[in-house]
């Protein structure tokens, strides 16, 4: 794999080149391949380190790279955006760590129940990106109880900021799939919050600013 973080990113000068078309020249020239690391390397750990923690998502982050490097031949260029492909090998990764990333969502449940001087900051973003006006101890629990499969299309949503389709591609699944998950997780939500919908806002925002 070529050195991560080394050397210009393509197209320092010039419009920048599509991902396919990184992808595509990285299958002769593997250095290439460090810009979608250039491009993309903070928001995956970010997403990553909001689902488990900032050590594993280091790990996680560099794991993805190596995965997407290995994997960059069978990269369907005619999709020209990396984001959804990459999104969907980290939350594979992520499903390593089911029993981790639910240990830790009720963690943070009951640290955010002590009160908001005793609250991660994680906890506060959590709330705010999925426009939560439960409490976060109510929230980050709720989210621990929900089946796996319907707790990564919401997170891939609400934290990965992907669209259905792009959902769809990441997961591998129809996009009807990904709003019956969608939707049978925001009910889970609606329950265990006592009616309110934490994902209201952001599902009308994506319906509108996507279609």
């Amino acid at each position: 794999m070529p050195s991560i973080g080394a050397g210009p990113a393509v197209g320092a000068y010039d419009d920048p080149p599509s991902d396919a078309s990184v992808i595509e020249r990285s299958w002769e020239e593997p250095d290439v391949f460090a810009e979608l690391f250039h491009r993309y390397s903070d928001d995956i750990h970010l997403y990553a380190a909001r689902r488990l923690g900032t050590e594993t998502a280091d790990d996680l982050m560099a794991e993805t790279f190596v995965i997407a490097f290995q994997q960059r031949r069978r990269y369907d260029v005619s999709r020209p955006h990396a984001r959804p492909w990459l999104y969907g090998i980290v939350t594979n990764l992520i499903g390593q760590h089911r029993r981790a990333e639910a240990r830790r969502l009720r963690a943070l449940s009951r640290v955010a129940s002590a009160g908001p001087a005793e609250a991660e900051p994680l906890a506060e973003r959590v709330a705010a990106k999925v426009s939560a006006e439960s409490s976060r101890g109510e929230l980050t629990g709720a989210l621990a109880a929900l089946p796996a499969r319907h707790r990564d299309v919401l997170l891939l949503i609400a934290w990965g900021d992907l669209d259905y389709a792009e959902t769809a591609e990441a997961l591998r699944v129809p996009v009807g799939t990904v709003r019956s998950r969608l939707h049978r997780a925001r009910t889970a939500l609606r329950e265990a919050l006592g009616g309110s919908d934490p994902t209201a806002l952001h599902e009308e925002t994506e319906e509108t600013d996507r279609g």
